[in-house]
C-alpha cells in the first residue's frame, strides 16, 4: 500500500532526478562488475488480455552468459574477473553498449579490460584496441582534487550493430584494503530477463572458514545453494553456482526473513557479529581532536549563540550550505576520510568527511556528536554484517537531533522519508569486542519518524478562460515537509535556466499541459521559510464553447491519499493501515469566465474522521468561479479492522475530486446578414 501523500506532482520529479534515493553502494569486494552503465531492465508485458493476442517485445540487448569469479587471499586481498556475452538485438541496445564504464580506486583497486571483441553476424571479429580505453576522474570529483583516486575506466565501442555479439572481460584486483584483512561481498543473481544463464565461483581459503587465532573466519549466508564445494590441495575452497532463467523466489532456500526477495543471493562478511564492525568502523570516521583553525571557526560561528541545540544548528547550516558535496557513494574512498582542517580549507566534502568536519567543529563547543549508518533494507540487525548494508552516514546529537549535511539543502532535523522510522549502526566508541564476541552495547537507535515542524501543503490558482477556448493560469506552491524537501533538492540541483523543465513536470502531473513561462523559486538555502514555486502556464483549445453542456472539473491538484488496504492471505494477520506522515493540504483555484457565462457548481463535501478530515467548497458569482479543498492527516496508522470506514473515507474523496463545473455562455455570435 502507497502511505505516501504526495501531490501527484511531486512524484515525477522524485522519479526523474532520484536526488533523494541513496546511491548505489560502491565497494571494492561487492561482486557485481556490469557496466556502470546499467542494465537495460526487462520490458514489462501488457496485461494478460493484450499479451495473449500480440507478443511480448524484444529485449534491446540480452546477456546471453555472465561469468564472475571471485578470489580472496588470506591477507584480505582479492581477484574478480567477470566475463559477459551480449546478443545485441536493436538500436536501444548498440547505444546502450556502446560505452562501457567500470568504477573503482587506484589506492587500492586496479581495473584490468583484456578483452573487448565484436562479432558480426556474418562472422566477422573486431576487436577493440587499448587505445578506446580511457581512464578519467570519476565526474563527481572534477573538480575536487583531494578525491581524484576515483576513478572511472571507460571503453568505447564504435560499430556496434543490431544483431552483433559482445564479449568483454574485466579483472578487478583489490590489495592495500583499508579495512584489510577483513572481507565481505554481496552478489545477487539478475532476475531481470535481461541475464540468460549467470556463473558464479567464490574461492577462499580454507583457513578463513575456520577458526583461527591471527585472522578473522568468515561467514557465509545464501540464499540459493551452491554446488558442492571443492577443496583443492593448496587449502583452497571454491563454491560455485550456476543460475539459468528463470530465478524465481521459489529456486531460493528455505525463507529466512520477510525480506527475502530483497536480500542477496551470497553474503560473504569476515565481520562476524556487529560489535566487531562497529569497533572497526567507530575508528576510521570518528575524527580526532579539533586543530585550531577549526576551533577558531566553530567559536566565531556561534559566538552570539547560548542554546547548545541553536549553536548545533549554526555549525550544521555552515557544513551543509558552504561545504560543496562531493556526491559519491558511501565506501567510494575506501571510509579513509580527510583531516578537519583540509576539508574546512577546500570547502568541498564527501558525505564522511562532511560528517567529520561537523563532529571537529561540534567538539570546539562541546557537543559531542556521533554517526549513525542507515540504509534501504528492514531488517539491517538480522543480516550478517557487511559495509554494503548502508547507503548513507548521519549525524546523531544523542538520540534526540539527526541530521544530514550531505543534502545541502535540507532544513535542520529534516531527513529523507526513506530513512525515518527505520533502525541505523550507532557508531559509539566501544571497549575491545574481541575477534568474535558481541559487545554489551547498544549498536542500534532508531531513527526518528517525526518531523521537526507541520508539514503542510498549500497551492493557489490564479486563471481565466478566454472566449477562444484558451487557458491561462498562475500557480503558486507553499510546502513544508517531504515535498519541500523534494523540491528545494530539485531546484538546487538544476541550473536556473532549466527550472522550466523542473516546472513542467509539476505541471504535467497535476494535469495541466501547455506552455511553461516565468518560473520562479525560493532560495533552496533559505530553510528556516516553507519553500514556494510559481509559474504560468498557457493551455489553447482547454473547452470548447460550442459544446453543450460544458463541463470542466476544478482546476486543481489532485491530492495524494494512500491506497486502500489489500485482502490479506488466508491466515495472515492483517496489518496497519499506514497513513504516513501527518499532514496538511489545502488546494483553491479561481477562475475567470468569459462575459455573459454561467455556471452550475457541484455541491462541496465534508467528511471527518478522528483520523483525518476533509472539506471542499464551491462557488460561482459575476462569471467568476472558486473551488477550495482541504485534507488533514492527523494520524499515522490505523487499525487493520478500520479498513472499511478508510474505504468509504477514501471513495468520498475520490468522488468529490470528479466532480465538475457545468458552464453556459450566451450565444455572442453575430446573425449573418440577411440575403437581399
Amino acid at each position: 500500500m502507497n502511505a505516501t501523500r504526495f501531490f501527484s506532482s511531486a512524484l515525477p520529479i522524485a522519479a526523474s532526478l532520484c536526488f533523494l534515493s541513496a546511491p548505489a553502494t560502491r565497494l571494492a569486494q561487492t561482486t557485481q562488475q556490469k557496466p556502470a552503465e546499467k542494465l537495460p531492465e526487462k520490458i514489462q508485458e501488457k496485461d494478460q488480455e493484450k499479451s495473449a493476442a500480440k507478443s511480448p517485445p524484444k529485449i534491446p540487448a540480452e546477456v546471453e552468459l555472465l561469468e564472475t569469479r571471485m578470489r580472496f587471499e588470506t591477507d584480505g586481498s582479492s581477484r574478480k574477473e567477470v566475463h559477459a556475452r551480449v546478443k545485441i538485438n536493436d538500436e536501444l541496445g548498440a547505444r546502450q553498449f556502446a560505452r562501457l564504464n567500470f568504477d573503482f580506486n587506484r589506492t587500492f583497486e586496479q581495473i584490468e579490460i583484456p578483452l573487448v571483441r565484436i562479432t558480426h553476424p556474418s562472422g566477422g571479429v573486431v576487436d577493440v584496441l587499448p587505445g578506446a580505453i580511457t581512464d578519467n576522474p570519476d565526474p563527481a570529483v572534477v573538480s575536487a582534487p583531494a578525491y581524484q583516486d576515483v576513478r572511472v575506466k571507460s571503453v568505447r565501442i564504435l560499430g556496434l550493430e543490431p544483431d552483433d555479439a559482445l564479449e568483454y572481460r574485466v579483472i578487478t584486483t583489490v590489495s592495500h584494503h583499508p579495512l584489510a584483512p577483513d572481507i565481505w561481498l554481496e552478489h545477487t543473481f539478475d532476475r531481470s530477463g535481461v541475464v540468460i544463464k549467470q556463473v558464479f565461483d567464490l574461492d577462499l581459503p580454507c583457513s578463513r572458514l575456520k577458526d583461527s587465532p591471527d585472522l578473522r573466519r568468515i561467514a557465509m549466508d545464501v540464499t540459493i545453494p551452491a554446488d558442492e564445494p571443492q577443496q583443492t590441495v593448496s587449502d583452497r575452497c571454491v563454491f560455485r553456482w550456476h543460475v539459468s532463467l528463470p530465478v524465481s523466489s521459489a529456486e531460493r532456500s528455505a525463507d529466512k526473513s520477510s525480506d527475502t526477495n530483497q536480500r542477496p543471493d551470497v553474503t560473504l562478511s569476515s565481520f562476524l557479529v556487529w560489535g566487531v564492525f562497529l569497533e572497526r568502523f567507530a575508528q576510521l570516521i570518528h575524527p580526532a581532536e579539533a586543530p585550531q583553525t577549526v576551533s577558531d571557526k566553530a567559536l566565531a560561528l556561534t559566538a552570539t549563540l547560548l542554546k547548545p541545540q541553536d549553536k548545533l544548528e549554526a555549525l550544521y547550516r555552515f557544513v551543509s550550505e558552504k561545504v560543496a558535496t562531493i556526491d559519491l557513494p558511501l565506501g567510494a574512498t575506501g571510509f579513509r576520510t580527510r583531516p578537519p582542517a583540509d576539508i574546512l580549507t577546500s570547502g568541498y566534502a564527501t558525505p564522511e568527511d562532511k560528517f567529520v568536519l561537523l563532529a571537529s567543529l561540534a567538539s570546539s563547543v562541546d557537543l559531542q556528536l556521533e554517526a549513525g549508518l542507515a540504509g534501504s533494507s528492514e531488517d539491517l540487525q538480522k543480516r550478517l554484517p557487511t559495509p554494503a548494508l548502508f547507503t548513507r552516514i548521519l549525524t546523531m546529537w544523542g538520540t534526540r537531533v539527526w541530521c544530514d549535511a550531505s543534502l545541502e539543502v535540507a532544513p535542520f532535523g529534516l531527513l529523507p522519508l526513506g530513512l525515518r522510522g527505520k533502525q541505523a549502526l550507532w557508531l559509539r566508541k566501544v571497549p575491545n569486542c574481541g575477534p568474535t564476541a558481541d559487545c554489551l552495547y547498544p549498536f542500534w537507535a532508531a531513527i526518528p519518524d517525526e518531523l521537526p515542524f507541520a508539514a503542510f501543503q498549500k497551492v493557489q490558482v490564479n486563471a481565466s478562460l478566454a472566449p477562444e477556448g484558451t487557458l491561462k493560469a498562475k500557480l503558486n506552491y507553499t510546502t513544508r515537509g517531504d515535498n519541500e524537501l523534494l523540491l528545494r533538492v530539485a531546484f538546487h540541483k538544476t541550473p536556473k535556466e532549466n527550472w522550466k523543465n523542473v516546472a513542467e513536470l509539476l505541471a504535467l502531473s497535476d494535469g495541466f499541459r501547455g506552455q511553461i513561462a516565468n518560473v520562479t523559486a525560493s532560495d533552496p538555502y533559505a530553510t528556516h521559510d516553507p519553500f514556494t514555486v510559481a509559474y504560468e502556464i498557457t493551455q489553447p483549445k482547454f473547452v470548447d464553447w460550442s459544446k453543450k453542456p460544458l463541463r470542466i472539473p476544478a482546476i486543481l491538484p489532485l491530492l495524494g491519499l494512500p491506497d486502500a488496504p489489500t485482502k490479506t492471505a488466508p491466515g495472515a494477520a492483517a496489518s496497519p493501515i499506514d497513513l504516513g506522515t501527518p499532514l496538511d493540504v489545502e488546494v483553491s483555484a479561481t477562475v475567470h469566465l468569459p462575459a455573459g457565462t454561467t455556471a452550475h457548481i457541484p455541491t462541496g463535501t465534508s467528511v471527518q474522521r478522528d483520523f483525518a478530515t476533509y472539506v471542499s467548497q464551491y462557488s460561482a458569482k459575476d462569471a467568476t468561479l472558486t473551488a477550495s479543498r482541504h485534507l488533514n492527516f492527523i494520524l499515522k496508522k490505523i487499525p487493520a479492522d478500520r479498513a472499511a470506514d478508510y474505504n468509504a473515507f477514501l471513495r468520498a474523496v475520490q468522488n468529490d475530486e470528479s466532480q465538475v463545473f457545468t458552464l453556459e455562455r450566451a450565444d455572442t455570435t453575430p446573425p449573418a446578414p440577411k440575403k437581399p
